[in-house]
């Protein structure tokens, strides 16, 4: 179903429910993925996406249509995720660079993350040592595919700034390889 579709029959009291159902299947596993790249823990995940769930619930109907629904989604789902970091952060009181870092790390040596192989747990090795807007913008530009103009859109970041983000981003893998060869 296409999104004026469903923000057409989510708009109508009698298909609301359908409508947010067509919206969960089109959307529900590309947002888990968008944050679970970001929180790492798969209940964090969880969490994370039924707080953004309910918000697009509450906030569907005033939906502007001056961006896409994808769009829209991802910024929600971004700033919850954001949120959620920096609330682990004030939680513990300190740096969320190291925070994200450590947590992470110890998350992704615990869990089973990935079913992978060597080369897939060292990048996301790598990628937690990212500063967290670096991370965001990398995860966006390779994992999901998207162009700088709609990772703007979400972000709120001109693209030059983006570019700039994810070159940085890149060069820190490399370099992370490159030390733990």
């Amino acid at each position: 179903m296409e999104d004026a579709q469903i923000i057409s029959k989510f708009a109508d009291e009698r298909t609301r429910e359908e409508a947010f159902g067509y919206l969960l299947n089109k959307y529900q596993q590309k947002i888990y993925w968008h944050i679970r790249r970001m929180v790492i823990n798969h209940d964090d995940a969880d969490d994370v996406v039924q707080e953004v769930f309910i918000k697009v619930w509450r906030n569907l109907e005033k939906f502007r249509e001056d961006s896409q629904l994808y769009t829209w989604l991802y910024r929600i789902a971004t700033n919850e995720c954001i949120t959620f970091l920096n609330k682990r952060k004030q939680k513990q009181n300190i740096s969320l660079d190291d925070d994200t870092a450590g947590y992470l790390a110890e998350t992704l040596a615990e869990g089973s993350y990935f079913n992978g192989d060597q080369a897939q747990m060292k990048l996301q090795q790598a990628l937690i040592t990212l500063p967290e807007k670096q991370r965001l913008v990398f995860n966006m530009k390779y994992f999901e595919d998207l162009k700088y103009d709609e990772i703007s859109d979400i972000l709120g970041t001109s693209v030059g700034a983006l570019k700039a983000s994810y070159h940085l981003a890149v060069k820190k893998i490399e370099k992370y390889f490159a030390s733990n060869d």
